[in-house]
């Protein structure tokens, strides 16, 4: 066998070998899943918002006009 058929080959083995822990690697998808759960929390803070921003504005109103 040439020298170049052994690089071939053993080059081949090592990509083979990267692919395959690259696969079975899940360090990234804890990752994702926190982003995942901020995005959701973040969203569930928006829709309070939204939903209490009329009465807030009311109670501000309120206590501004009784300050003055």
């Amino acid at each position: 066998m040439s020298k170049l058929a052994m690089f071939t080959l053993a080059r081949r083995a090592i990509s083979k070998k990267c692919v395959r822990r690259f696969l079975r690697d899940e360090s990234g998808a804890t990752a994702i899943e926190y982003a995942m759960i901020a995005s959701g929390i973040a969203v569930a803070i928006a829709a309070t918002i939204v939903s209490l921003g009329s009465s807030v504005k009311g109670l501000y109103s309120n206590v501004l006009t009784a300050m003055k």
